[in-house]
């Protein structure tokens, strides 16, 4: 069994919190948790990298079987205690293949990118807004909002459904305080049993565990509840679906200062700097190729679309471009500025991926200096097809398919990801798209069946 000093104290203090088990967790293209327990005493051997696994066996991890077996490394600055089961302790894990890095890993391929933004003297800080519902099993097969209250066509920010489901989202949001993360509010959203936690931002791979986290945190809650959390982007046809929007800013590497914050330079009066702007161009540079990883699933596509909510909105974008407090574009600037929200991303994406593939692209317009044009500050959801395509604005995908699509003509996919990765994550996606087309739906059967 080996040790360190390091994984002594780490090993002491996890002992003295009543932790047990550890965890080297990493996540497969979807961002879901994997990993194997290992009792405290071996810590030291799971630190330098002891738990093995075989890639082939998970989605998206591209190796064969034939391959040597990827090993997680753990971050010992990632360690969280489960709020809801204490003797367990998580650590976010890089994979390494042969002693090196595993280029394919997620958690890689976001620090890579990192990597990149620290040689340009630059911090990538990042929140991500947490949507999701809450939902029970009904015994038939169905489910339904835990609230048995009937909260009407608007039922955003009421309080009498987020009281009914308050065990849940306060040991939810009990468990998020511990772990330090900050809640500052959380409410119902605009679909019955849908909810939001804001928290605050992180540096971006910080982020990302913490949703990876988070995920797994919520489900694990809800199910000592009765209940069970989902994240699946848009489970109603007519209600809005659940975002993750990422808000957005560059910092100084040494200072910690906001570079998104005007000084001077607000180019398009939007409330941010010029270097912001070269950022947002960029990310409007890459957009469709984007899509397909911060709405990587069949039905992120059904909550792309202007119209589908009893409320009268989906809130969702629809075009590539951006303007200040405006929800219909892709990149908004919110009203305190200071950094830039992306809209499209759901809460299915995997954080590491996403995060990297936007920041590669927003960097790409910090070097090239590029000009995002004029703001649209008006509700982009008024104008027909037509008079969006004589303002040049492009559309976001419509379909997996077509962002899959967008995704493997662009040359800043494959860089960022790498040739394995990439060719993997390609391949997932439009088998996902193709199966999707080879079910048959109810809505098939319900037209079809008799109608001729």
């Amino acid at each position: 069994m080996s040790s360190s000093p390091v994984s002594d104290s780490l090993r002491q203090t996890l002992e003295a919190d009543g932790v047990k088990y550890a965890m080297a967790g990493y996540v497969d293209i979807h961002g879901c948790i994997k990993g194997k327990f290992v009792p405290l005493k071996h810590l030291g051997n799971m630190l330098g990298g002891s738990e093995l696994y075989t890639g082939a066996a998970l989605d998206g991890v591209p190796q064969d079987i034939s391959d040597n077996e990827v090993s997680a490394v753990p971050d010992p600055a990632s360690v969280m205690q489960c709020p809801w089961q204490p003797e367990l302790a998580w650590f976010a894990s890089n994979l390494h293949l042969d002693g090196a890095p595993f280029e394919a890993c997620s958690r890689n391929i976001l620090r890579r990118q990192l990597d990149n933004a620290a040689k340009m003297g630059y911090t990538f800080n990042l929140g991500i807004e947490t949507e999701f519902f809450l939902f029970r099993d009904n015994g038939d097969g169905t489910f339904g909002p835990i609230s048995d209250r009937d909260a009407g066509e608007k039922p955003c920010y009421d309080p009498r459904t987020l009281i009914d489901n308050l065990p849940i989202m306060d040991e939810l949001v009990s468990a998020m305080n511990t772990l330090g993360w900050d809640v500052y509010s959380f409410d119902h959203e605009d679909a019955n049993g849908q909810f939001e936690t804001d928290f605050t931002y992180a540096d971006a791979l910080t982020m990302a565990d913490r949703l990876t986290f988070f995920r797994l945190m919520a489900v694990e809650i809800a199910r000592k509840h009765g209940a069970f959390a989902s994240f699946m982007p848009k489970p109603f046809a007519n209600r809005t679906g659940s975002g993750a929007h990422y808000n957005m800013s560059l910092a100084d590497i040494d200072t910690g200062r906001n570079l998104f914050a005007p000084d001077g330079d607000d180019l398009h009066d939007c409330g941010i700097s010029k270097l912001a702007y070269h950022f947002t161009a960029g990310v409007l540079r890459h957009a469709r190729a984007i899509s397909a990883v911060i709405a990587p699933t069949v039905n992120s596509y059904k909550r792309l679309v202007r119209q589908g909510s009893m409320s009268g909105s989906t809130w969702a974008p629809v075009f590539v471009c951006y303007g200040n407090n405006n929800r219909t574009n892709m990149i908004r600037v919110p009203g305190a500025g200071s950094r830039i929200e992306c809209r499209a991303a759901d809460i299915s994406c995997n954080p590491y991926l996403g995060a990297a593939l936007i920041l590669a692209a927003g960097l790409e317009g910090v070097r090239e200096q590029l000009d995002p044009g004029a703001p649209r500050r008006e509700n982009m959801y008024r104008y027909s097809d037509e008079q969006i395509a004589e303002m040049g604005v492009q559309f976001l995908p419509r379909t997996l398919g077509e962002a899959v699509e967008a995704f493997e003509a662009d040359p800043l996919a494959r860089e960022v990801f790498g040739d394995a990765m990439f060719k993997a994550f390609v391949d997932f996606k439009q088998a996902e798209w193709e199966s999707y087309h080879s079910a048959v739906s109810d809505w098939e059967i319900k037209r079809y069946l008799k109608m001729f």
